[in-house]
């Protein structure tokens, strides 16, 4: 084969080497990939023409395309791809559409919404779009709380029932930085030193007692003395609980915490102390109205 040839199959190289035997060789892309890279392009300049795009001055350059569909009065309207003003604008005509409703609520008692069955319907359905938005993150999307999130499905209220009750809890939170907030503080009868380990095992153990749930009797009949000192004042001489001050009944199947020994422990020693967020300046006054209704109705209220 002439040295010519030969030439005319060999890589060029850059020029650039190392090491002596290390060289940059000057390869081609391959064809199919040249032909991709253009098509990119051309789409590219393609999709800058007919959609949205580049900002340009103070907006954007808007596009050739249009887009048509029907708003909520039937009335079929075309304007330029905008997907976020289409979205605006659907929203604003939900808004408006539901407007007469909201002003109902705000002008009518608790006891007059009660008796509506329009209304009713009205707040089960936003009441239940208000709630997953604000309130789902803690209380779960079916409102059946978690470990320290109460369960809103049942009928047990730390603060009371009504939909009144319920309507300044949500307003003022639980010792949340409002300070109307509901608030009761639980000693921490561990961190605080204010009872040995044992003492607090004992009183644990009657606190299950109320519910049945006790493991050592002797144990239990220690505790229910220090439970008569140390907590009855707050939770009842018998464990009922007492809404006035957020102590929760210890005499039913409910605990917010856990009903494990060890939970009840826990409870005891560090005293708890969850907060609960004020949602007033948050939300309007006929958004917390709305929710109070929607979330008395889910445990069937007092």
């Amino acid at each position: 084969m002439s040295e010519q040839k030969l030439q005319s199959q060999t890589v060029q190289t850059t020029g650039h080497a190392w090491d002596g035997d290390l060289q940059e060789y000057n390869n081609p892309l391959p064809v199919w990939w040249v032909y991709t890279f253009y098509a990119t392009v051309i789409f590219s300049i393609v999709y800058w023409v007919v959609y949205p795009s580049w900002p340009f001055g103070k907006g954007w350059l808007g596009g050739v395309a249009d887009i048509t569909y029907v708003n909520s009065d039937g009335e079929t309207k075309t304007h330029s791809w905008n997907t976020r003003a289409l979205l605006m604008e659907k929203l604003n005509a939900a808004s408006a559409e539901q407007k007469p409703y909201f002003d109902k609520v705000a002008s009518m008692s608790y006891e007059q919404i009660a008796k509506d069955p329009e209304m009713n319907g009205f707040i089960q359905s936003a009441g239940r779009a208000l709630f997953s938005d604000n309130c789902a993150p803690c209380h779960g999307r079916g409102a059946a709380g978690g470990k320290g999130y109460p369960n809103l499905n049942d009928d047990e209220w730390i603060w009371g029932g009504k939909v009144e009750q319920v309507h300044e809890t949500i307003l003022y939170g639980i010792r949340s930085t409002e300070k109307k907030t509901r608030d009761s503080a639980m000693p921490k009868f561990g961190i605080d030193k204010l009872l040995d380990e044992k003492q607090i095992n004992d009183a644990a153990e009657y606190v299950l007692s109320l519910s049945g749930k006790a493991g050592d009797k002797a144990a239990a009949d220690r505790g229910a003395k220090l439970f008569t000192e140390q907590c009855a004042s707050c939770h009842g001489e018998k464990g009922q609980g007492n809404q006035e001050l957020g102590a929760p009944s210890l005499t039913d199947a409910i605990w917010l915490y856990g009903s494990d020994k060890k939970d009840v422990f826990e409870s005891i020693w560090t005293g708890r102390g969850g907060m609960m967020p004020a949602w007033t300046g948050r939300l309007d006054p006929v958004t917390v109205k709305s929710l109070a209704v929607y979330v008395h109705s889910l445990g069937g209220g007092k």
